[in-house]
């Protein structure tokens, strides 16, 4: 039985382990990987004290941080189910290496994250590391002098068009809106690249190829048009990881964990951090506030607990 389990391996979760282990807690960090979408993001240079670096620099911080308080979070863990025993305490249900894993503990924080929206579209799934991928930072170096497609409108594929563009030949900016939603600094930045080519209200229609991608086709002003491609990156939101929780757990309509301003759910001992919560700000900054917050209101529950 441990005082706590934080599920998830990001910031949050980061940040919870960091006060658990300074107040001594009996816990455990259990993740299906380190790092979540932090690693996956490009230039990060909005986490104070830290300029200039990038989401998988961060991710080896984060990790190195936890090391410096002896806490190695258990990866390969993906859990299943969180069960409210008849006690007050929580069963976590889990895999691991094809095997059943379980884990008890008297409260719980959820920092899970999101993972990305698909456009489900034909095409997609067929070319999925084909072609198609949810992580420029991961895969974009594979199409270094070819031809790609950017599908989005937001910070996330400004970033990916950013990285792309020094990298392939010609980047596509593929926007069903008529404008982008980022940053403006993003947006100027990528528009003196002199390979970027923007699409507006252009709604990506179907994905081909043979072995990997070859094309992209959009639907502009009523008519179908096509992209000659090699790479087609999909940056078009996140959805929340929350399917672990059970349904008397409170969430909105997108799925997000609602959650007080002391991060706890509607469930005495649960908590929520980060992205898979309905905070509307998904920064980093913010999910390793709420991994401190959640960490803090769980100690005041555990000391009227025990």
């Amino acid at each position: 039985m441990f005082d706590l389990i934080i599920i998830g391996g990001s910031a949050a979760a980061t940040a919870a382990g960091i006060y658990a282990a300074r107040r001594g807690l009996n816990f455990k960090i259990v993740t299906k990987d380190f790092g979540g979408e932090v690693a996956t993001s490009g230039e990060v240079d909005n986490y104070p004290g830290i300029p200039g670096t990038n989401g998988i620099e961060l991710a080896d911080k984060f990790k190195g941080h936890l090391a410096n308080y002896g806490v190695t979070p258990e990866e390969g863990v993906e859990v299943k189910k969180i069960t409210r025993q008849a006690d007050g305490t929580f069963l976590i249900s889990a895999a691991k290496d094809g095997a059943e894993v379980n884990y008890a503990a008297k409260a719980v924080i959820i920092a899970t994250g999101v993972h990305p929206r698909e456009l489900n579209v034909p095409g997609e799934k067929e070319f999925r590391n084909k072609g198609v991928s949810y992580c420029t930072v991961c895969d974009g170096p594979v199409f270094g002098g070819k031809a790609v497609a950017i599908v989005g409108g937001g910070n996330s594929a400004l970033e990916s068009g950013l990285m792309m563009a020094d990298i392939a030949s010609k980047v596509y900016m593929v926007n069903k809106n008529p404008g982008f939603k980022g940053d403006t600094i993003l947006l100027d930045n990528l528009k003196t690249k002199k390979n970027a080519e923007f699409l507006y209200n252009a709604k990506t229609s179907r994905i081909t190829g043979e072995q990997f991608v070859t094309m992209l086709k959009y639907e502009e002003g009523g008519s179908e048009k096509e992209l000659k491609v090699n790479g087609v990156f999909v940056h078009i939101g996140m959805l929340p990881n929350s399917g672990l929780v059970a349904e008397d757990v409170q969430k909105n309509n997108q799925g997000e964990i609602v959650v007080d301003k002391n991060c706890q759910t509607n469930i005495p001992g649960l908590y929520a951090a980060g992205d898979v919560t309905d905070v509307p700000f998904k920064q980093i900054v913010l999910a390793a506030a709420q991994g401190t917050c959640a960490l803090l209101s769980a100690v005041q529950y555990l000391n009227k607990t025990k």
